[in-house]
């Protein structure tokens, strides 16, 4: 993956162009960057074309300016994909990801082939008193990284990943992550609940591990349910699935993303 960044603003972003295919889009969860996916690149380079962002605060895409906003993220995806010449996507997102992805198809519908959101919920019909529930628990989070991010890391990896090697490389991403980049997801409540909900003109998989909280596998199995979408819960994995089980995670993206080329083929 060739390391670049975007002028005038920021990011930092990956691009891997080998393949004569579609591209496919990679979101990274909160508190890592895109290293989090290098299962998925090693498996999907050449198959498909290859993009990645470090989100704003996160990984190199931390030289900011005055103005700089996290919600600003589907306007700087939208200009790498002028810069690049890249008329449409399937995009994958985890956890935080799945939240930028979904405000990217709310302003650039035209420019989505899929989605495909593990860990996350759907910011156009946000239920804001479930989250109260896990609220309490994230204040505590919060405090022990403002305290020491090796402390919060340690508590993190344990929420973010199922099996030792996923919460290893977790951590070791995870302690990378600055203080001061907190400030930044506070714009993350401007994504929600902002775009009325409507029918999707692309796919949509939703997911989880089954070892992830019951709140998250309950959100996506009504998510699934209210939109008749495909969805999978994986074994063995927890939040972070793809870096829990990333044999079985790769092999649902590809039977999805194979789908929806049959669906979009059958059309034509």
């Amino acid at each position: 993956m060739k390391n670049l960044y975007l002028e005038n603003s920021p990011i930092a972003y990956y691009i891997d162009d080998s393949a004569n295919s579609d591209w496919l889009v990679f979101v990274h969860a909160a508190f890592v960057d895109h290293r989090m996916f290098n299962k998925q690149y090693e498996y999907f380079s050449g198959k498909y074309n290859l993009l990645a962002i470090d989100l704003l605060g996160h990984g190199k895409s931390v030289h900011t300016r005055k103005g700089d906003c996290i919600e600003k993220t589907s306007e700087w995806i939208n200009r790498i994909f002028q810069k690049h010449g890249i008329a449409s996507a399937h995009f994958v997102g985890v956890s935080l990801g799945s939240v930028f992805i979904q405000d990217f198809a709310n302003k650039y519908e035209n420019k989505v082939l899929s989605l495909t959101c593990f860990g996350g919920y759907d910011v156009n019909n946000f239920d804001m008193e479930r989250q109260k529930e896990n609220s309490k628990a994230q204040m505590g989070m919060m405090f022990k990284a403002m305290i020491s991010v090796k402390w919060f890391a340690k508590a993190n990896k344990k929420i973010s990943a199922y099996t030792q090697e996923a919460q290893t490389e977790f951590y070791n991403l995870n302690i990378q992550f600055r203080k001061k980049s907190f400030k930044y997801l506070a714009g993350l409540q401007k994504l929600v609940n902002k775009y009325p909900k409507k029918q999707r003109q692309y796919g949509l998989l939703v997911g989880c591990g089954e070892h992830d909280i019951p709140m998250e596998i309950e959100i996506v199995n009504d998510w699934a349910q209210s939109e008749n979408c495909n969805k999978i819960i994986l074994k063995d994995a927890g939040h972070c699935a793809n870096m829990d089980a990333p044999q079985a995670f790769n092999l649902c993206l590809e039977n999805f993303l194979k789908s929806r080329q049959d669906k979009n083929q059958h059309k034509l």
